[in-house]
């Protein structure tokens, strides 16, 4: 477990000094040691702090989030491919946000009505999947499923009346883009207090995984656990919504192929789901600012181009 954390950290602290080095304008080792230090000249310095840091920051939470909200919920819907977004948490918070583009607010409030929407979806999903009686997985799914292609045709038609100078914002937005970020710090402070709330249940977490009526057997209370998984895993969601808007299969790819490489055991997936999702964020933000410089992708496309053709290789694998 040690080992591979360890591993898993020299790998982000690489990833996290290369995003700082590469870009329109690259800086040196010794450079970027010396700023490091407090020293090194003022573009570097402001280049460095004030633009790259923030930004590489805000991509490792967001990713970190992503990742262990989708480890979170893969045991919760005992489903290997289910992903943060599955129960409609995104298009809440999309809608939320793109009214506020809509009605000229500043970012902060964009960033507040993003997570407020995204709340409503959560509150909606489980009150809806709850109804009279008690909700299992497969009912949370499915009302999930459905309040995302509800919260879809309210975006589709919110675009279609939107005036074509605010379409550009809105649309980079929908695509998951970092450099909207205004800070990386609430993000960051999210993921580690999620991490330490949810290790010590790890081990029920890993008797859960096994089925409902197993872990009851157990001694374990089942539905307790299942609703704190259910809204931290709702939490870390919306707060990587919030802070970048919707990004995808960082939250699928990541945890299910930590557990090919490193078994289903929650103790190591879900701090190793952290790092190595931001990791992937990291890197993948690195690239969409990099590839065609001096202008930049939204990184939600690189997520994208990256996990469909893994996503497809482990859905056939899994076969």
């Amino acid at each position: 477990m040690t080992r591979s954390l360890l591993v898993l950290s020299t790998i982000a602290l690489t990833a996290f000094m290369l995003a700082l080095a590469v870009g329109s304008v690259t800086i040196a080792p010794s450079e970027l040691w010396a700023v490091i230090q407090g020293g090194g000249s003022k573009l570097h310095q402001t280049l460095l702090l004030e633009l790259r840091l923030p930004r590489t920051l805000a991509a490792f939470a967001t990713g970190g989030l992503l990742a262990v909200a989708g480890a979170l919920m893969q045991v919760l819907l005992r489903n290997p491919l289910a992903d943060p977004y599955v129960l409609g948490l995104s298009g809440g918070a999309a809608v939320g946000a793109l009214l506020a583009m809509l009605a000229g607010m500043g970012a902060l409030l964009i960033s507040g009505s993003a997570f407020a929407g995204a709340m409503l979806a959560m509150v909606l999903v489980f009150g809806l999947a709850h109804g009279t009686g008690s909700w299992t997985a497969s009912r949370l799914l499915l009302t999930g499923v459905v309040v995302a292609a509800g919260w879809g045709a309210v975006i589709t038609l919110m675009l279609a009346i939107t005036p074509s100078y605010k379409l550009p914002g809105m649309l980079y937005w929908l695509m998951g883009d970092v450099s909207y970020a205004r800070t990386p710090w609430p993000a960051f402070v999210v993921l580690v207090l999620a991490i330490l709330v949810i290790m010590p249940l790890a081990r029920n977490l890993n008797v859960l995984a096994r089925g409902p009526m197993q872990a009851a057997a157990l001694g374990v209370s089942v539905r307790p656990l299942e609703w704190t998984i259910y809204v931290l895993a709702s939490l870390l969601t919306a707060t990587a919504v919030t802070t970048a808007g919707s990004i995808g299969f960082v939250g699928l790819i990541v945890p299910h192929m930590l557990r090919l490489v490193l078994g289903n055991d929650q103790r190591i997936i879900l701090p190793a789901s952290a790092l190595a999702g931001g990791t992937l964020l990291v890197l993948a933000d690195t690239l969409a600012r990099t590839v065609i410089a001096p202008e930049q992708l939204p990184v939600g496309v690189i997520t994208a181009l990256l996990g469909v053709p893994t996503f497809l290789y482990l859905l056939h694998r899994s076969r």
